[in-house]
């Protein structure tokens, strides 16, 4: 399977598109294997979290998302459950729910219903380690233009998860737990 490859096949046309999307998935691809190596996993396991990662965000390829040029009809949010569906119509469904899980730390259905969101009333958090690997990784990189090869401190990550409520923050410090990151503050880095 090439990720690289699919992603030229659903971003057609989309050359600005495809190279946003793809130089932030590899990002998130290098740091996820990074939290994944560090975590014992097993090269069959490595394998699905790279492509996992490289595909994580191919259903922007679909929404609105002007500053991405992507000018499909479904609103951003809609992202992970396009690329559900574009992943498991290409066979592979245990990345497609990757894909559908990666938002944030993962949306419950409680956050659909309170936040009124566009998507199924039901569970989409990160439910197996590789899923959560994929999350966490992507929590560190924008999409943003001029912030793409920009790696967050994890004190930003829960500055930004902060705005959805300190139980995603506590989700967050879990995983920093769980795949043995730094959970504290973060240290300056040294100097030359």
């Amino acid at each position: 399977m090439n990720p690289r490859a699919l992603l030229e096949k659903y971003f057609q046309d989309n050359q600005q598109g495809l190279e946003i999307v793809y130089r932030h998935s590899r990002k998130v691809a290098d740091k996820a294997l990074s939290i994944a190596a560090r975590a014992g996993r097993s090269d069959a396991e490595l394998l699905f979290i790279e492509e996992a990662a490289l595909l994580h965000d191919i259903g922007v390829a679909r929404t609105y998302a002007p500053k991405l040029n992507c000018f499909g009809n479904s609103p951003y949010i809609c992202h992970g459950l396009i690329g559900r569906k574009m992943l498991e119509a290409e066979g592979l469904p245990h990345h497609a729910l990757v894909c559908e899980r990666h938002i944030g730390v993962g949306l419950t259905a409680r956050d659909i219903a309170e936040q009124r969101l566009r998507l199924p009333l039901r569970e989409m958090s990160p439910v197996t380690d590789c899923e959560r690997i994929v999350a966490l990784a992507d929590l560190f990189y924008s999409k943003k233009g001029g912030e793409l090869d920009l790696e967050k401190s994890t004190d930003q990550v829960r500055s930004d998860l902060l705005r959805f409520g300190q139980e995603k923050v506590r989700i967050f410090e879990s995983w920093l737990k769980e795949f043995s990151l730094d959970s504290g503050a973060e240290a300056p880095a040294p100097s030359n």
